[in-house]
């Protein structure tokens, strides 16, 4: 019956809730054993009358013992209420039934209880009494012997047909709350469940936030996670479509060489030659693109492995250019670099080697002639800043959020000729430098060139493989 998370949250509250009730009715119900009915009205008819005799008391307060002993019975003859003066030192000076009733006790007298002013007498019978001081220092007592209770008495108490009746009300009431507040927590969370059971990744929707503070976390988390499923998911599509995309034109000629090979259509010795070399070519071409495919999932997945050490950056920035100084001048390009003296920083120079070769060698390959690159580095802070900068075609502004996904090229018409890469290196770039806990970024305008700028810590703290920091 009681299997869901809603049910069983509106039986632990109302289980709480009665036995909160129960608690105040077992406390009420006591309280009215030490205290009923009986006895509220008979103190309340012993206030009276000390009220009324204390009204007069500069008649009979300071009268003889003789005088004050037929004073208190007569009183007590007629209001029927044992009446005592008693010193502060508890001795009796007059008592109404002297002689007729047992002596009371005089030390409760004493004590001045609050609650249950109870005296017994020699005996072990209980009164009720009610305490006043007189003007003169002495004390007045009212007592009368404490009338017997039956439980019917506490039942037919006054004070309990609306203790019953505030009980049951606020019994209903606190359970219309309690199912109320356990629907505020268990539905959001039966909707994550049915939403986790019934998911499919393609048609998921985020959820509502609702529910306490927790819940609500838990459902943004959540919707998170199914934002991050659905861009996986797409990101997958895309790859594979990607993919597919690059490998058909490469393929397709391979197959078309290969079978003018293999049909004689290239019968002289310089098709064949032409055609062997568009087939190496092409295999040559797709042979890089799996490497970068394969060290990118290496990246991405953690199972790189970083070799972390101290990096002379002017050193490799350096062998980067002169590495690149002859494309240049083949190209008519101005190679600039302005670097100081010593900058070391912490990480992996293959690794970084790989990053600005990249850039740099995009920056030549998309400058006209006579234009120029530059790469320039400095120390900003607690980093290092690398800036590669090109006087190039540039980069279209809505095109510059996408160029470091995967097969993503500015250029969409695909006629790049030599300039035609697979898209892959700048994804890669950028999984390097942020392995390394630094960022890229990048500047650029149709027509004006580009500048991306690589930030590295000079040095990182973590000094663990990309697989332990993924990890």
């Amino acid at each position: 019956m009681f299997t869901s998370l809603r049910s069983r949250l509106w039986l632990t509250y109302a289980i709480t809730i009665v036995t909160a009730l129960l608690v105040v009715a077992v406390v009420f119900v006591v309280y009215l054993f030490d205290n009923p009915l009986v006895y509220r009205q008979t103190r309340l008819r012993l206030v009276v009358v000390a009220s009324e005799l204390l009204s007069n008391q500069s008649a009979w307060a300071d009268l003889p013992h003789n005088r004050l002993q037929t004073q208190l019975a007569s009183q007590d003859a007629r209001l029927d209420v044992r009446l005592l003066v008693i010193t502060p030192n508890r001795k009796v000076i007059a008592d109404s039934r002297a002689g007729s009733a047992p002596d009371l006790q005089t030390k409760p007298f004493f004590r001045q209880l609050k609650l249950n002013q109870t005296a017994l007498d020699v005996q072990g019978k209980p009164w009720l009494f009610v305490l006043r001081k007189l003007n003169n220092g002495n004390i007045f007592v009212s007592a009368v012997p404490r009338p017997k209770v039956s439980f019917w008495n506490i039942l037919t108490d006054e004070l309990m047909p609306p203790l019953g009746w505030g009980g049951a009300l606020a019994f209903l009431l606190a359970l219309l709350i309690a199912y109320s507040m356990a629907r505020w927590v268990a539905d959001p969370l039966q909707h994550v469940v049915n939403a986790v059971q019934g998911f499919s990744g393609s048609d998921a929707h985020p959820l509502t936030l609702q529910g306490p503070q927790e819940v609500r976390e838990l459902v943004g988390a959540f919707n998170q996670m199914t934002t991050r499923v659905h861009a996986s998911q797409k990101a997958q599509r895309d790859f594979v479509a990607d993919v597919s995309h690059e490998l058909k034109t490469p393929l397709t000629s391979i197959q078309g060489f290969s079978q003018a090979l293999l049909d004689g259509t290239a019968a002289n010795p310089e098709d064949q030659k032409q055609a062997a070399q568009v087939i190496f070519d092409e295999t040559n071409r797709m042979h890089h693109m799996v490497l970068d495919l394969l060290d990118l999932a290496r990246l991405d997945g953690g199972i790189a492995d970083l070799q972390r050490a101290q990096v002379d950056l002017p050193g490799l920035l350096n062998a980067a250019v002169q590495r690149f100084a002859p494309q240049a001048r083949s190209a008519g390009v101005q190679l600039e670099v302005q670097l100081p003296p010593q900058l070391n920083i912490t990480g992996d120079g293959d690794r970084l080697a790989q990053v600005f070769n990249n850039l740099i060698d995009n920056a030549i390959k998309f400058t006209p002639v006579g234009g120029h690159v530059s790469v320039s580095a400095a120390s900003i802070g607690a980093a290092a800043e690398v800036r590669v900068t090109d006087t190039g075609i540039g980069i279209p502004a809505e095109a510059l959020p996408r160029i470091y996904d995967r097969f993503y090229q500015a250029d969409i018409s695909r006629q790049g000729g030599k300039k035609h890469g697979a898209g892959l290196g700048l994804a890669i770039v950028c999984e390097i430098v942020h392995a390394h806990g630094g960022k890229i970024s990048a500047k650029s305008a149709l027509g004006q060139g580009s500048e991306f700028v690589v930030s590295l810590p000079v040095v990182n703290p973590d000094a663990s493989t990309l697989v332990q920091r993924k990890k």
